[in-house]
């Protein structure tokens, strides 16, 4: 093999991706013809859930036995006939080991134990299945983390008795020789033993302790009250008309591959040989449409406030994990470009190539402690991002729409948690993440719009929710060479509203006027993901009796006023 003398090589492990931050969400056909119409003007009811009963249980519900210490006089048994007999799984686990600098994740354990049906359902409504009874394992090793507690109380208390009893006998307890007598040495003795048994049970309570925490963090968000149940996704809104209603003959179907061929700003044959499928070159006009849409989607956040930031490319794996990206099953069903190390550089923590910028963005304020005035931090960051996706080629996946690297600007956010220190029902501020969750959207709806692309707004359900996300809302263009395909709709934009999961898992705070330290709230959403918005722009402005392609005007002045683009002469 060539290239064995480089420090570094890339492989492919299997790691969760959360779909929907990156423009990169997949629904079968089958969920995208169900989708709903949205209601008429005025306010949107929640969507009904059909909710059972939590909490109850059913025959399946056994004692657990919990046995303690090896000798018998120490055995413990305890009966808790209110928790559910687990079956054992077998989750997936990590591809790379935590380094000793990781931030330590803090997750809210006890409101899982308190509430176990809720997080069984949340992962099976979630499409987690692997996961839907770790709820119950945890309160089942709760329970036997207890019992253990309760063990170690009653062998210190007699550990305890043995030691003043031993410090009174010390002077007096002594044969004609000066001797200690037979009784002492066998409180000694028996001193010893319940020291290498308290020594016993300290490492069976870390190595519970570690594999509730393990559960945990593996667990997906819970989903918001506006989230849909199921597989059918809500149609909240619409952005521009329909480019089909009024009909012209310089209108066509042709895919933006042909377009881009055509008028030599596409190359995929040259990447094929290059790089392999799923990669391409942006030639001549297409690669100065590519920085037209990137100063563009920049300019349009930074106007709001937006801080913009130049992120790295290369994460810690253990930094990837933190932001949700994990499996989601056994089979893994997202997938990212590992570094593999050379062997000198094996004890070092394991490199990935970013699928998102949100994850550097969120991986910037690891370990820090925001105070109350700097938040919301509002930042934008363009980068590039890698995908290994997995799935075949096809129809469906060719050109731009799907592909290995690409060019996004992102926006990731960091905010006040809701009601953070006040009443339940206390009102929306402008720093609240809902408020910071709209603005979001409304500069992906403003870009979109100025762009002159046909849109629709999506409230995505709760199957389509990465791991980090308790809700989403998704943005799809018309195609109109994919109008067999998901009847012409693809994804092109999402929001992601991710509360505290992802700054428990990174350790960063924020220090309230009072002085309590609570978690923030993070959200991310894409400005522009460069290729789907080219690939857009490339088949809605199409003029098949010109064979040019008009150039959206708030593009123009990215591109020198230039107007068109046309075949080289």
């Amino acid at each position: 093999m060539q290239g064995r003398d480089t420090q570094c090589i890339i492989t492919i492990v299997r790691v969760d991706g959360e779909d929907g931050v990156s423009g990169e969400t997949r629904l079968t056909r089958r969920k995208r013809a169900g989708i709903k119409d949205a209601q008429k003007a005025g306010k949107r009811k929640a969507p009904k859930r059909d909710r059972r009963d939590l909490f109850s249980q059913s025959s399946t519900m056994r004692p657990l036995q919990t046995c303690v210490g090896n000798s018998p006089s120490n055995r413990i048994l305890a009966q808790c006939s209110r928790l559910r007999r687990c079956q054992p799984t077998i989750l997936a686990r990590r591809t790379y080991a935590r380094p000793a600098f990781a931030p330590k994740p803090t997750i809210d354990i006890k409101h899982i134990r308190q509430n176990p049906g809720l997080y069984e359902q949340n992962c099976e409504e979630r499409n987690y299945a692997a996961h839907s009874k770790s709820s119950w394992r945890i309160l089942e090793l709760h329970e036997q983390w207890l019992a253990l507690q309760q063990s170690s109380r009653s062998l210190r208390e007699r550990n305890n008795r043995i030691r003043a009893n031993l410090a009174k006998t010390a002077s007096r307890i002594k044969d004609a020789e000066g001797k200690p007598v037979a009784m002492r040495e066998g409180m000694i003795g028996e001193a010893k033993a319940i020291k290498a048994e308290l020594s016993a049970i300290e490492a069976q309570e870390t190595q519970l302790q570690e594999e509730i925490e393990s559960l945990a963090q593996d667990l997906p968000n819970l989903s918001s009250t506006h989230t849909p149940v199921g597989t059918e996704a809500d149609v909240l809104d619409y952005i521009n008309a329909h480019p089909g209603s009024e009909p012209s003959p310089s209108k066509s179907h042709k895919s933006h591959v042909d377009i881009g061929q055509e008028l030599g700003i596409l190359d995929f044959t040259g990447s094929a040989q290059t790089s392999g499928w799923g990669w391409y070159f942006l030639v001549g006009d297409g690669a100065m449409l590519e920085q037209a849409l990137v100063q563009y989607a920049l300019r349009a956040a930074t106007r709001k406030g937006w801080k913009a930031v130049a992120p790295p490319s290369l994460v810690y794996s253990h930094i990837a994990s933190a932001c949700g990206f994990q499996p989601r099953d056994q089979n893994g069903e997202q997938q990212v470009y590992a570094i593999e190390q050379s062997d000198k550089d094996k004890a070092k923590p394991q490199l990935a190539l970013a699928g998102t910028a949100e994850i550097p963005l969120a991986g910037m304020k690891v370990n820090q402690t925001f105070e109350e005035s700097e938040l919301p931090l509002k930042t934008v960051g363009v980068s590039r991002c890698y995908r290994a996706e997995a799935g075949a080629r096809g129809a469906d996946t060719k050109g731009l729409y799907r592909v290995h690297e690409f060019t996004k600007v992102e926006m990731f956010a960091w905010t006040l948690p809701d009601n953070a220190g006040a009443d339940h029902f206390t009102a929306q501020t402008a720093q609240s993440s809902e408020a910071i969750f709209e603005e979001m959207l409304s500069i992906q709806k403003e870009i979109l719009e100025a762009l002159g692309l046909h849109c629709r707004v999506l409230e995505m359900p709760t199957t389509d929710l990465g791991a980090s996300a308790t809700r989403k809302l998704d943005i799809e263009a018309f195609f109109p060479s994919r109008q067999d395909i998901d009847q012409g709709w693809g994804e092109v934009t999402s929001t992601s509203m991710c509360t505290d999961y992802q700054s428990r898992r990174l350790q960063t705070r924020m220090r309230l006027k009072g002085g309590k330290l609570e978690f923030p709230y993070t959200l991310n959403g894409t400005a522009l993901a460069v290729p789907r918005v080219l690939a857009a722009i490339l088949e809605n402005h199409w003029d098949e009796q010109e064979h040019t392609v008009t150039i959206p005007e708030v593009l123009r002045p990215f591109m020198d006023g230039q107007e068109k683009i046309q075949r080289p002469r």
